[in-house]
């Protein structure tokens, strides 16, 4: 539980209570990113959901993993350091550095890589969800759609404003938030924004060694500066930094599992005997450049330096009565640059077009105990594209629009990436035995794209319809490995409604897509390690429905996602959960060698085959409702009580389909 108040100083302009009072035009207009211009929600072919600050207050939306009860469809799961964001199905199901997003995540129009996801929003101005492939403009890493989060920008036009938060909870939970706009002369402004939280664990520690895991201390702050020395023209420059804490992992091992004998009966009590910690930190600095010409055509560059870090230490088994550890170290540096070229908005034809680099450079340093095994994995990927979209209007109420774009990708495992065991044990040499050295090369290409056509008889209904094409880039686990790229089609209709003076706004989108070469991770009989591979393909198919009500002082929502998946049968896998298995990498027995050796292992009894199922992190129905009523009170004073319930149905997170331990149950939020 947490208590709040928030203040604003006096110059600052509230615009919740103008947009209520627009009837008929309170549909937000909101800028687009996924098509570079400022549009309706009602007039974007696609099914989307679009969260303004004052949005994301009323939902209690706080975190990345918070949207998924404010836009069903979206599923959002801690996976150690990453977090499985998929949409309709697709998206990620793998934790490994070689796998990219499926449901890419932008951050002021920079693409995030996929770990220090887990962090506040603060002083943001507003969020959107796209479903389905959002190939042209948000490129190869949106197979299941994209995640556009915008902050606050200065305002060289909005005064001296700012406001704060504060709030105390359960736990011993302290939150402050604040943002300060500054308008330094006629065309310089700049806006200051910080975070703070603090609080304990969730979590009874009650093992040999204390721990704190599932606590939290982030820190967290940005500068902006914007310069508009024309009306055509704008520089924005962004720095924000952050720092994380939470103790590390909190878990405890799965029933019939390796380490289930030392499983709390008590779900929310912890029983290490190690020391564990897990500090993250994140700086991104951000220049976006725009200028518009006499011709209204306006160029825009954003380019963007992020560095992202993990440093963590965990309980392996995640009890007392074992001694497995597990240190990472994982680093993560990313330089982009994208380009636009955008034509006016209006005249029966409008284009954009673009071009796009991006560069990784990822470490990753695995420690494993209490027998050292250590993984170091160096790799480094380029991505790059050209695109383009064109739209028509053919009359006045029926208009089509294509998109195209071409993407490249390379990925290299760097020198010195390899496994090492024995380091610093009596009888090893003393910088331990290299056991595997891991390297190669990978590069494919892929064309994507979206054709859409718009039917808007009146300023009251849109029909839409599309067929889109998604990629995501396969990659390499070792110089013999490698894996193939994801690829969606996708194809969508739906209807955009405003009725009753604009006072009821539903919508309604049908999808149906085919989905090939999900990517997943396993253990390789071969070499002992785990490695991504391809699994069959797969159907998705669905329904979404949202219905937004504003009568005078009444406000409702309603939406709700229905997602029919099936995933066909799969090759022999490891069940990796099984106790028994090797310590280090060890292949599969052969020619006559035996397991008692100590040289191979002897899979035969961990392998299992899967008959196919559900997608995985693919709940089949999910949905959210909320209601609110503004009360006037004396001396201008208003009072806006509002409930919200959020159910996600329960999804599977392992191709084995083991009700134990491959099974998220469904959950329920109230707020």
């Amino acid at each position: 539980m947490l208590l709040a108040a928030t203040m604003q100083s006096a110059m600052a302009q509230s615009n919740e209570n103008n947009a209520q009072n627009d009837a008929d035009e309170d549909i937000e207009v909101i800028t687009v990113a996924s098509e570079r211009r400022v549009k309706r929600v009602q007039d974007i072919s696609a099914s989307l959901t679009a969260l303004s600050s004052a949005d994301l207050e009323r939902k209690a939306v706080e975190r990345l993993d918070d949207l998924q009860f404010a836009s069903p469809g979206l599923t959002v799961t801690d996976a150690g350091i990453t977090q499985s964001v998929n949409i309709r199905g697709i998206g990620l199901a793998s934790g490994d550095p070689d796998v990219t997003n499926g449901v890419g995540t932008y951050i002021d129009g920079l693409f995030q890589p996929p770990i220090v996801s887990t962090l506040n929003f603060y002083d943001v101005e507003y969020i959107q969800v796209l479903r389905g492939p959002q190939g042209t403009f948000a490129g190869s890493n949106s197979t299941g759609g994209a995640i556009m989060v915008n902050s606050r920008r200065p305002d060289v036009d909005g005064g001296f404003e700012g406001n704060v938060l504060l709030g105390v909870g359960n736990y011993n939970t302290k939150r402050a938030q604040a943002a300060l706009n500054l308008p330094v002369a006629e065309t310089f402004a700049a806006r200051v924004a910080v975070n703070y939280e603090n609080r304990d664990s969730f979590y009874d520690s009650i093992g040999t060694e204390p721990t704190t895991a599932g606590s939290l201390d982030e820190k967290s702050a940005r500068v902006g500066l914007l310069w508009a020395p024309t009306d055509g023209a704008e520089v924005y420059v962004k720095y924000e930094t952050t720092d994380k804490s939470n103790g590390g992992f909190a878990w405890r091992p799965l029933a019939n599992t390796e380490f289930a004998a030392g499983r709390t009966d008590d779900i929310r009590e912890l029983s290490y005997n190690t020391d564990s910690y897990n500090n993250e930190s994140a700086d991104t600095l951000l220049l976006d450049v725009s200028y518009e010409f006499a011709n209204g055509i306006t160029a825009k560059w954003v380019s963007g330096d992020q560095v992202k870090e993990i440093d963590n230490m965990y309980d392996y088994d995640g009890s007392s009565i074992g001694d497995s550890t597990q240190k990472q170290v994982v680093r993560e540096d990313q330089v982009s640059h994208e380009f636009n070229l955008i034509s006016p908005d209006e005249g029966v034809f409008t284009w954009v077009v673009g071009a796009y680099y991006q560069k990784n450079e990822i470490l990753v340093d695995i420690d494993n105990g209490p027998f050292p095994v250590e993984i170091n994995l160096q790799n480094e990927k380029i991505t790059k594209g050209v695109f383009g979209q064109v739209g028509y209007d053919i009359n006045d109420d029926l208009s089509l629009e294509v998109g195209l774009r071409k993407a490249w990708f390379e990925a290299g495992i760097l020198p010195g990436a390899g496994v090492v065991i024995g380091r610093g044990i009596p009888g090893f040499p003393e910088g331990g035995i290299p056991v595997a050295q891991i390297s190669g090369d990978y590069e494919d290409d892929e064309m994507m794209g979206k054709v859409s056509v718009n039917y808007a008889p009146n300023k009251h209904n849109n029909f839409y319809a599309y067929v889109a094409k998604g990629y995501k880039p396969g990659g390499i686990n070792s110089e013999t490995s490698s894996f193939e790229p994801e690829k969606v089609i996708a194809y969508e209709a739906g209807w955009k409604g405003s009725l009753i003076d604009g006072q009821l706004q539903p919508t309604i989108a049908v999808f149906y897509s085919d989905y090939e070469n999900f990517q997943n991770t396993n253990l390789d009989i071969t070499t002992g390690r785990n490695e991504v591979y391809n699994v069959a393909e797969a159907t998705i198919n669905g329904v979404e429905l949202a219905l937004n009500a504003h009568f005078d002082y009444l406000r409702l929502d309603f939406s709700a996602s229905y997602v029919n998946s099936d995933l066909e049968p799969t090759q022999p896998i490891v069940n990796t959960r099984l106790p028994g298995l090797p310590d280090s990498p060890l292949p599969q027995c052969s020619g006559g060698l035996d397991p008692s050796s100590g040289a191979c292992f002897d899979y035969g009894p961990y392998l299992a085959t899967s008959d196919g199922g559900n997608n995985l992190y693919a709940p089949e129905f999910s949905f959210t409702a909320g209601a609110e009523y503004l009360f006037e009170l004396p001396n201008g004073a208003f009072l806006t009580p509002r409930i919200n319930y959020a159910w996600v149905d329960e999804q599977w997170t392992s191709l084995l389909y083991n009700p134990t331990t491959d099974l998220l149950d469904s959950r329920g939020l109230w707020s």
